[in-house]
């Protein structure tokens, strides 16, 4: 699929058709509006759930739908499950089937179940999984086996994946030991089909964005009221320009990389990556092990500091 897409706004997305699940609130409403008014067409998924997960009381993805057309773009939407497989497979057929085609894939949907690891019921524990983990990687499969297929028959195309990472998967977040899991594994699944799906034209990056939505109002409780400059930092749409840019063709060049968005700071993180080290070609005692260690480590920049430690 070549970026022949009809014209539109003139955007840096025209043309283009792109998926954004969990975007009936918060950064996926933010994203969708922000994909539309740079000329995309739009498929906005929504299970409709409360914070924790559970069946919500209204339809908050035909909503965004309506805003969308409402601006003059084009936009449908989708309330399936996509952490199940059909689910995932209807939410990219419905993509292809609206509009003949399917350009970028952001996976966002998510919810919280917080508790202390002493707490942590094992039901937690799964749905967090289910809804991050899994709702990234069943769409990105289905995907990747449309954009293989259109590779096969010659139709290479100009494909990108955005997956929402957090910096507790990255640091760990006290009382979130459910939720930095998943966003540590949404990580290494996005290295994962970076490097796997580079073959067929897709990128695959992440982003960790910091923002006030319905999951971080506690976190960010002190940055809630109006700024006195005028810039909410805190806003979603703060965090949507990069997404729209790493969705987009003009990004070529770009995949496997992680950054962080929050206000108008954009950051590359920089990952696991081998540090000190030493090899004395046999194997060590566990003193000699344990002594070399300190030595290692006082070599070693500090990580980071756990959120909430």
């Amino acid at each position: 699929m070549d970026e022949d897409g009809p014209s539109g706004t003139g955007g840096i997305c025209d043309g283009r058709v792109v998926v954004v699940t969990g975007a009936g609130r918060g950064l996926g409403r933010a994203h969708a509006l922000a994909f539309a008014a740079e000329g995309a067409r739009v498929v906005v998924n929504d299970l409709g759930v409360g914070l924790d997960g559970r069946p919500g009381p209204d339809g908050p993805a035909a909503r965004v739908v309506e805003e969308i057309r409402a601006a003059g773009g084009e936009a449908v939407a989708h309330g399936g499950d996509i952490a199940t497989g059909a689910g995932a497979e209807s939410l990219i057929r419905t993509a292809v089937e609206t509009f003949g085609r399917l350009d970028t894939l952001v996976g966002n949907a998510g919810f919280l179940r917080d508790r202390m690891l002493v707490n942590l019921d094992e039901d937690d524990w799964d749905a967090v999984i289910r809804v991050h983990l899994k709702g990234h990687f069943l769409p990105l499969k289905h995907a990747a086996v449309h954009w293989r297929a259109e590779a096969k028959a010659g139709r290479t195309p100009v494909a990108r994946v955005v997956h929402t990472g957090s910096g507790a998967g990255l640091l760990g977040s006290v009382g979130q030991a459910n939720y930095s899991a998943a966003k540590a594994g949404i990580v290494g699944l996005t290295l994962v089909a970076a490097a796997e799906l580079a073959r067929y034209g897709v990128q695959v990056n992440a982003v960790a964005p910091a923002a006030r939505t319905r999951m971080t109002e506690h976190t960010f409780a002190a940055a809630m009221a109006a700024p006195a400059d005028g810039f909410d930092a805190m806003a979603p749409e703060n965090v949507s320009p990069l997404v729209v840019w790493l969705g987009s063709a003009a990004s070529a060049g770009v995949t496997g990389r992680v950054f962080e968005a929050e206000g108008g700071r954009i950051t590359v993180m920089e990952g696991w990556r081998p540090g000190p080290t030493a090899d004395k070609g046999a194997r060590w005692t566990p003193a000699g092990a344990g002594e070399l260690a300190r030595e290692l480590l006082s070599a070693a920049e500090p990580p980071g500091a756990v959120y909430g430690a």
